[in-house]
């Protein structure tokens, strides 16, 4: 008997759907008279970010016979560089609907290969881009008002702990009392332990009833998200979840020159402690950023995902033509 592994992943009805889904982001986008945009997947560049594993490749010039002379490109995990590049030479708010390449990702919510889609909104504070946020998934996925809290609140809500103020000491204990002692590693982080239990104990259970807004991120896990002016232990940084599935990251957009330097430069540093090879800075995305980058706000949303959650499936494989295991 022939196996059906031909076939695409997604039926042809929900391929369908897929695209009117799109297609009506586009009109979103169009109505609100955002520019959509294209940048390179190729990038001579790639994020020094620890937690994210990026495809690479060799690129070959016609002109040289023996192949001797070869130029490392990676695949793009984001097109936030490029498309900060086009703020930076006033393009205005933009989007981008593109796909984008994460290795060592793969399962319900996750494939290697996986469309983003990435906005910026120029003169935009993060709340103020949360409501456009939010309004951007009424009109596309139906959805009801969402639900706004801050990163501290949820902790105390569901762990009783303030993440802000607790020493790794209390947060062991948490740990020890939730039976989560094997996810300890050898080197005790703070941040990350936070992490951990954020994804194991609370995340879960975000946005059961409406999409939820965590807001107010610890500056530890800033990105490149502005600090708080008012708190500088946390950050201008959002997640929103629906039935637990994390659907957008957001910021308002760090454009300090010298801070992204050094934030870049940790990061690196960060590589170096998890034995990591640290990663070339991308001067082009650091000459954009020191010429301009306009007051903004920007979010990734995991297409892929929304379309999961409007078309009522189980996993992403369902709403993408070819998934990784048929590609």
């Amino acid at each position: 008997m022939m196996k059906k592994t031909w076939k695409p992943s997604a039926s042809i009805k929900d391929l369908v759907q897929r695209a009117k889904i799109i297609e009506n982001i586009r009109l979103f986008f169009k109505k609100n008279k955002i520019l959509e945009v294209e940048t390179p997947i190729l990038s001579q560049f790639t994020t020094t970010d620890a937690n994210l594993t990026p495809f690479s490749t060799s690129y070959y010039s016609p002109y040289n016979d023996n192949n001797s002379i070869k130029k490392k490109l990676w695949l793009s995990t984001s097109p936030e560089y490029h498309m900060k590049r086009l703020l930076a030479a006033q393009s205005g708010s933009i989007y981008q609907i593109c796909h984008s390449f994460r290795n060592k990702e793969f399962g319900r919510y996750h494939n290697p290969e996986f469309t983003m889609l990435e906005w910026y909104q120029i003169d935009c504070k993060m709340k103020v881009f949360m409501k456009e946020v939010d309004r951007f998934f009424q009109k596309i996925l139906n959805f009801n008002k969402s639900d706004q809290i801050s990163y501290q609140e949820i902790f105390i809500k569901y762990l009783n702990i303030d993440p802000l103020s607790a020493n790794s000491i209390d947060i062991l204990k948490i740990f020890k009392l939730l039976d989560l002692e094997h996810l300890i590693s050898d080197e005790i982080d703070k941040n990350k332990l936070i992490e951990t239990l954020f994804t194991v104990k609370i995340q879960p259970f975000l946005g059961e009833k409406n999409p939820l807004f965590v807001y107010h991120f610890p500056a530890e896990q800033a990105s490149l998200a502005f600090v708080n002016e008012n708190d500088s232990r946390v950050t201008e940084r959002f997640e929103i979840f629906f039935k637990g599935i994390e659907l957008g990251n957001g910021f308002y957009e760090l454009t300090d020159y010298s801070e992204h330097k050094k934030r870049f430069k940790k990061d690196n540093k960060n590589r170096f402690k998890e034995n990591l090879s640290p990663r070339k800075i991308d001067n082009y995305f650091l000459n954009a950023i020191r010429y301009g980058l306009p007051s903004c706000s920007g979010i990734a949303i995991g297409l892929d995902r929304i379309i999961m959650i409007a078309l009522k499936k189980k996993s992403i494989d369902q709403v993408i033509s070819f998934s990784f295991n048929r590609s």
